[in-house]
């Protein structure tokens, strides 16, 4: 049964989370010592990305529609704390994904601003990409064998790794060895779910289309686990360090990919080219810091670019 005294707590908790974007990344603790900062991202903190001049991509198709429109469609998230997150009062997509976008656009001839940002479940993202609804995709993207089949892959640009989101209250669940029985969530169509499903089998899966739906359920005590990527529950957890908290080591490894058009090997290419330049000239760590290492988490090393032949 759960306690009436802590339910309300809860949904105060899960407005200040999800409601509380408007005011860039809302409350994220009490002020303790070692607690993240108030605010997400500040615009003059975020790194500057010049502009290729005079850039030509002919050979890619994609690149050459957007060029005739003067813009890219990206699809990104808009619930993921730190990574890709929207401003329900303003509408501006913020985090380290949003700022991933940004320099592609930069580096492929089109200034930042101009970027179109569309909400895309991860269910619907090779759809998307297939039927020309978006350009390319950034968010938390995992680049894997069966999807390569649907759709290309530039980077990859992060690794995270697989691990479980549960409440500050929780004691008997400290990895997935623990989860035979329990009520475990994640997004429809994601790689986390599809592991828990073929490994751990006596979980009890439930799926939405987005994480925050997922947490909300998390925080009403309506499930025991969220499980994802580490650098999701990251944000996550960080935005109420009170609440939640991530449990275990990671167990996957997730390469997060830019998703393309499966054909455009020209655009995948130009991408990998321009995420080795933004790695060696600084912006990928400076983006990083003033986004997702914001969780006080430091910068990782970036992973290297798998350039896989076309097929």
């Amino acid at each position: 049964m759960v306690p009436t005294t802590r339910v309300p707590a809860a949904l105060t908790l899960l407005t200040a989370l999800l409601v509380g974007a408007a005011a860039g990344f809302g409350l994220v603790g009490c002020g303790k010592e070692g607690s993240p900062p108030r605010k997400g991202p500040a615009a003059d903190r975020l790194p500057d990305y010049r502009v290729a001049q005079g850039f030509r991509l002919p050979d890619s198709p994609t690149w050459t529609r957007a060029k005739k429109r003067g813009h890219f469609v990206v699809g990104v998230k808009e619930d993921q704390p730190y990574l890709g997150e929207r401003d329900p009062a303003a509408g501006v997509y913020s985090g380290f994904d949003i700022e991933i976008a940004r320099m592609m656009s930069a580096s492929l001839g089109f200034a930042p601003e101009t970027i179109r940002f569309r909400t895309i479940a991860s269910a619907n993202r090779e759809t998307a990409l297939q039927n020309g609804q978006i350009d390319f995709y950034v968010g938390t993207y995992t680049i894997n064998d069966n999807r390569k089949k649907l759709v290309g892959f530039a980077g990859p640009y992060y690794l995270a790794g697989q691990s479980l989101l549960v409440r500050r209250d929780e004691n008997d669940i400290h990895g997935p060895q623990d989860l035979a029985g329990k009520r475990v969530c994640s997004a429809a169509g994601s790689t986390p779910y599809q592991r828990i499903k073929a490994e751990f089998p006596k979980a009890v899966l439930v799926a939405y289309d987005t994480y925050s739906v997922c947490v909300d359920n998390l925080l009403t005590y309506q499930v025991d686990a969220v499980t994802t990527d580490d650098a999701i529950l990251i944000g996550y957890a960080a935005k109420a360090p009170g609440e939640l908290k991530v449990v275990g080591r990671p167990f996957s490894k997730e390469p997060y990919g830019i998703g393309v058009p499966r054909g455009d090997t020209a655009l995948r290419f130009a991408m990998d080219d321009a995420l080795e330049a933004r790695e060696k000239n600084g912006d990928w760590k400076k983006a990083y810091e003033a986004t997702l290492g914001l969780s006080g988490v430091p910068a990782p090393a970036p992973p290297p670019i798998d350039r896989y032949p076309a097929s």
